[in-house]
């Protein structure tokens, strides 16, 4: 059996190593914590992946890393993200895998339409641009032939595996199905794309077996853009919830409370992702690739009884 390795156990590396594993693959998930999936096929190491001597040995003999990790807060990204993505980068290269990296699309910045792959790399948040430059160092090194690697992008999460400190789609939705108030960021009415999770372990998993894919971004294929408002809909109706009741977070507590909390001055900086349109393309990956988005009725009936059942597995198409 192929050896994967996965850096991360939050929704996606969990959905990533149920996926490898239900096709037969080995799988290893290092975390700092030993955390990850207890299933047949699946290994759970502790380790620091941000250390190279750490990491390198769990690495050899495997066909692909991917990195599904994730700082524990906006805050730490700064100070954790550079030297996590460089130790990935040098050990990929010295074992010969594939980096297969896991990312978002706060890189792009504000846009007027939708964001496709070849989109240019505008980003105005710290946090955007630091991402843009873990891709330019990536790409940089696959060029110049040290290591090989593919990035793979997707918008908001929503899904079985995700959790409230995961994915705000999770977070407003389960108060919502408890009948609940829920609070939001930004315009309720405006479109915006959510990415499933299974879909996104299947993008990831099929990009590191195709040597074709590498050196380039490829997008998540995700179902057309749905308002907060209509997904919490949706939500509430399929979970035999009341209509649910929005109320809006105002744009200005966000701004000055970010004067004294740094939770909210991160939050503010990427306000503009939902003040506004914020729409994913990824019609290349579905002609390239054939992969296509799990239709949104079965989304949100997944994401709905994982929440309900601990976070159950609900495969992708």
């Amino acid at each position: 059996m192929a050896l994967h390795v996965i850096v991360g156990a939050g929704p996606v590396g969990t959905a990533l190593a149920q996926e490898l594993a239900e096709h037969g693959a080995e799988v290893t998930v290092v975390t700092r914590s030993g955390s990850g999936p207890d299933l047949p096929g699946v290994r759970r190491v502790r380790a620091d992946a941000a250390d190279v001597g750490a990491l390198a040995p769990h690495v050899r003999g495997a066909v692909a890393l991917y990195n599904c990790a994730n700082p524990p807060t906006y805050m730490d990204w700064a100070a954790q993200w550079p030297p996590l993505a460089a130790a990935l980068l040098e050990v990929a290269a010295e074992a010969g895998v594939v980096l297969v990296t896991l990312s978002n699309l706060y890189g792009y910045g504000p846009v007027a339409g939708p964001m496709s792959a070849d989109l240019p790399l505008a980003a105005t948040s710290r946090k955007g641009r630091l991402r843009a430059r873990m891709w330019q160092t990536a790409l940089a090194a696959h060029r110049a032939g040290r290591v090989r690697t593919v990035e793979v992008r997707a918008s908001d999460y929503v899904g079985p595996t995700t959790t409230p400190g995961s994915a705000l789609l999770t977070r407003y939705a389960l108060p919502v199905l408890a009948g609940r108030r829920t609070w939001v960021f930004g315009d309720p009415d405006a479109p915006h794309s959510w990415t499933y999770v299974p879909d996104i372990a299947t993008t990831l998993s099929r990009v590191a077996a195709e040597p074709t894919a590498w050196g380039r971004v490829w997008h998540v294929p995700t179902n057309p853009p749905v308002s907060v408002r209509q997904a919490l809909t949706e939500i509430a109706r399929l979970g035999g919830a009341p209509p649910p009741r929005i109320g809006r977070l105002p744009g200005a507590l966000v701004t000055v409370g970010g004067l004294v909390a740094p939770v909210l001055r991160e939050l503010d900086e990427l306000s503009y992702q939902f003040d506004r349109p914020f729409e994913l393309d990824a019609q290349s990956t579905v002609d390239t690739l054939g992969l296509r988005a799990t239709p949104w009725s079965e989304v949100l009936a997944g994401s709905i009884a994982g929440w309900r059942g601990g976070g159950q597995r609900v495969s992708a198409r």
